[in-house]
Order: structure tokens, then C-alpha cells, then sequence
């Protein structure tokens, strides 16, 4: 596959995943065969992902049982970088998780200690909400009453759905929706729209020129803007 013209202007790129190199546990069309001719043309390569559901070590496996080589250091998870910003900010702080398992270990491993299931899960002094397959009213509920309560209010992002085979399903940004409206706060977002996700990746791979290629004008788009990026 021949990269074309205007990829060439560029010396790296950084790609997300859900939408744009897969959708569910399937490649896009051409993304495989792109992919290799990028780093044919020796072209840098980074992914970026708002999905918080898996940990960064699933993102890579997944990427090469698609045929696609990458190490943890091409790929950048939000819940890498809500663990980042909770170790640099909040370290040493109880919290309350709605999301994966996953997200709970991020949580976890920025130093935090993670309330839920236990009686004291509604007086966290932080509430972080991603996705999840499993929401609960009981997760509702006890994260409305620490955010009502005074907790510091963080979300992975707003992305209201995400793309599967048989169309768009929830996102975080919906499961989101719910306790802003219940608490009557606005959390504060760590993933895309805003840059940060995209400024690791710039900083990993190095200087140069940059296109950002992802499937949404709201979040891929918008955080290339917000990065200084092309998109």
C-alpha cells in the first residue's frame, strides 16, 4: 500500500483505536495494511485510546493479534494518565471508581485507596468515573453522595458512545452524564478533548511533524487542536 502524498509531510503520526485501527475485536478496513506501510516509510507511529477499560498490556496484545507490532511505549491509555495525574496530585486519598477493573488498579497503583464495596464507599475523597459493562444504581448512588459531599470529580472523558459491530454503544461519557446531573457538578476530564493523551505520545515519539488521525470532530479532533496538532 503506498502512503500518499499528504502523509508524507509528516514524520509521525499517532492513531486512536476505537473507531479508526479497530471496531470491537475487528480491524478497520485497510488499517492493518496502512499501519505497516506508515512504518514501511519509516514513518513514527503512536496509538492513543479514551477507552479506560483495559489495562495498557491488553491494548498492545490486541494490537498484535491483529498483525499490528507495538510495544507499551507506542500506546497511550487514559488510564495510564488518570494514574499519572492522581500520583502527581492526589496520592495517599481514598476514592470511589465506577469502571473496569482496570481503572480500579490505575487508581490503586497512583497511590489511592479505593472504597469501593465497603460502607464507606459514598465519603471518598475522590470519585473517578470511566466505562464499564457493569454499572450499578448502587455505583450511582455512592458516587453522587461523594461528589455531593465535597469529593474532587474526575472523569476519563465525555465520549458519549463508542463503535462495535452492531453500532454505536454507551460510552463513559454517558455513565458520566448520570452523575453530573445527580450531583450537580461537572467532573474534570483527563482524556481527549483535552491534550494531555496526546502530548505523551508526541513526547515518546520524538520531534518532528505530527498528523493526528482519529473518528471523532469532538475528542480526536479537538485534542489535536488543543495539542498544536494537524488532524
Amino acid at each position: 500500500m503506498p502512503v500518499s502524498e499528504l502523509i508524507r509531510r509528516y514524520d509521525q503520526l499517532i492513531l486512536d483505536l476505537d473507531g479508526c485501527v479497530w471496531i470491537g475485536d475487528e480491524p478497520t478496513a485497510g488499517a492493518v495494511e496502512a499501519i505497516a506501510a506508515l512504518r514501511e516509510a519509516r514513518k513514527g507511529v503512536a496509538f492513543v485510546t479514551n477507552n479506560p477499560r483495559l489495562p495498557s498490556e491488553d491494548y498492545v496484545a490486541k494490537l498484535w493479534g491483529l498483525g499490528v507490532k507495538a510495544s507499551l511505549g507506542d500506546v497511550v491509555t487514559v488510564g495510564a494518565a488518570m494514574q499519572h495525574l492522581l500520583a502527581e496530585t492526589r496520592s495517599g486519598r481514598t476514592a470511589f471508581v465506577i469502571g473496569t477493573a482496570a481503572l480500579v488498579d490505575h487508581v490503586a497503583a497512583a497511590g489511592l485507596k479505593p472504597l469501593n464495596g465497603t460502607d464507606r464507599a459514598s465519603q471518598a475523597e475522590v470519585v473517578v468515573v470511566g466505562g464499564t459493562d457493569r454499572l450499578s444504581y448502587d455505583d450511582l448512588r455512592e458516587a453522587t453522595l461523594a461528589v455531593r459531599g465535597g469529593a474532587d470529580f474526575l472523569a476519563t472523558s465525555r465520549d458519549p458512545t463508542y463503535p462495535m459491530p452492531d453500532g454505536m454503544w454507551p460510552g463513559g461519557g454517558a455513565l458520566l452524564a448520570a452523575v453530573e446531573v445527580a450531583s450537580e457538578r461537572q467532573a474534570a476530564i483527563v482524556g481527549k478533548p483535552e491534550p494531555q493523551l496526546l502530548l505523551t505520545a508526541l513526547e515518546r515519539l520524538g520531534g518532528g511533524d505530527t498528523l493526528v488521525i482519529g473518528d471523532r470532530l469532538d475528542a480526536d479532533v479537538a485534542a489535536a487542536g488543543r495539542a498544536g496538532l494537524d488532524a
